[in-house]
């Protein structure tokens, strides 16, 4: 379940859609907006002021290290102006930590704006095909992407030329087998290759040696899904929640001994982590007041109760001690 979406204005919500539309739906994803950010890109901006307006938002990969997301596209772009070919869009939805279930939410509750942010992302890069690398235990999730692609190229949003702008893009699904490391980015490739999934040596890193060989732009399922709201509205709009350092609101999952555990999505830098445990998760449950945390999963660090007044943004985590 949703936990909450504390954010003032709806309309910067990436889970606005999440239990609002029927994500087997093509129709209904389309009358909440669907692929206009993408028909806006095609129409009306190049390559490159896709990758500025990204950069300029100051959106950060939401998978953990929060590297600034227009700078990874624009190395990649340059990559592919090296000469190896075209380069690929990798959606990294192995989400393997234990505890985390964020990028499910929005793959099962709104996933054509999974593929919009895919295909935005390929259209600014220069990619003519992307990969959803998605752990093996999502079986639904995994068969309501599949048809949210055959439903996306049926229509002309995905595939051959798309909307009639000349852009050729291709969206393949791929099961993992229940590994967890490939959720680290290079072995994911070097599993989407056929090999052991193995983490490679960097560098070269994916942004100019990839998968097979070419650059490629590998990105988590809620950092794509905040690029169509970017291209849609500009950086300017996006930037109006959040922090400076930080903007654009991030999704939390909450689990363990609290009243309320789900998935609740704020504004960066919005709470501390006893805001959270003590406002939208309802406190602590029983007697026992609060000892520690993973802060992401397994990988991340167990932070304790010094912990409980460091805001939850990428920044204050890491000068804490942790990461985000």
């Amino acid at each position: 379940d949703i936990l909450a979406i504390a954010v003032e204005d709806p309309a910067h919500s990436i889970l606005r859609n999440v239990g609002r539309v029927d994500p087997r739906s093509l129709e209904e994803a389309l009358a909440v907006g669907a692929y206009e950010a993408l028909r806006k890109a095609l129409a009306a901006m190049t390559p490159d002021q896709v990758v500025n307006e990204v950069a300029a938002a100051g959106l950060q990969g939401r998978g953990g290290a929060g590297f600034p997301a227009g700078l990874k596209m624009r190395f990649t772009a340059a990559g592919t102006r090296a000469g190896n070919g075209p380069p690929y869009v990798v959606c990294n939805a192995d989400e393997s930590e234990p505890g985390t279930f964020k990028d499910r939410i929005l793959i099962q509750g709104d996933p054509h704006r999974l593929l919009e942010g895919i295909a935005v992302a390929g259209y600014a890069v220069g990619a003519r095909e992307g990969f959803i690398y998605i752990r093996g235990e999502y079986v639904g999730p995994a068969a309501l992407l599949q048809q949210a692609i055959r439903d996306a190229e049926a229509a002309g949003y995905l595939g051959h030329n798309i909307m009639g702008r000349g852009f050729d893009f291709h969206i393949h699904l791929h099961r993992g087998a229940g590994a967890y490391i490939c959720g680290e980015e290079t072995a994911l490739i070097e599993s989407l290759e056929g090999k052991r999934g193995e983490p490679r040596l960097r560098p070269p890193y994916p942004t100019t040696c990839g998968l097979f060989g070419r650059a490629t732009l590998v990105n988590n399922v809620e950092t794509l899904c905040n690029l169509p709201d970017i291209v849609a509205h500009g950086a300017a709009w996006y930037r109006q929640v959040g922090t400076e350092k930080t903007p654009g609101t991030k999704l939390y999952p909450v689990s363990g001994r609290v009243k309320r555990t789900g998935c609740l999505e704020m504004p960066l830098g919005a709470m501390p982590l006893r805001q959270v445990i003590e406002g939208p998760a309802g406190g602590m449950r029983g007697a026992a007041p609060f000892k520690a945390c993973h802060l992401g999963g397994a990988a991340g660090a167990i932070v304790g109760p010094d912990f409980l007044d460091v805001p939850l943004d990428f920044g204050s985590c890491m000068a804490a001690g942790a990461m985000l």
